[in-house]
């Protein structure tokens, strides 16, 4: 018994199969997150606040990423 024999797999196996852009969407979503998390950081040095970050990325609900970037651009500026 490996300590995965709890874990129900089909479940996930039928997502992948019912909705296969899911996974990676999912995946290109959090790479422009964590690129522009990591802009936000060198460009703010000490005044980065993961928090503030955070509001600013989940404050305006689901937006196209593109829409992201330039919130996370203009919460750069206005720290600046």
């Amino acid at each position: 018994m490996n300590q995965f024999s709890w874990y129900d797999t089909s479940s996930e196996i039928d997502r992948y199969i019912l909705w296969p852009g899911q996974a990676c969407a999912y995946k290109v979503g959090e790479i422009k997150l964590l690129e522009l998390r990591e802009k936000a950081k060198t460009e703010l040095g000490d005044k980065f606040d993961i928090k503030e970050f955070h509001r600013v990325v989940v404050g305006n609900g689901s937006m196209p990423l593109e829409i992201l970037e330039d919130e996370v651009n203009k919460y750069i500026k206005d720290k600046i």
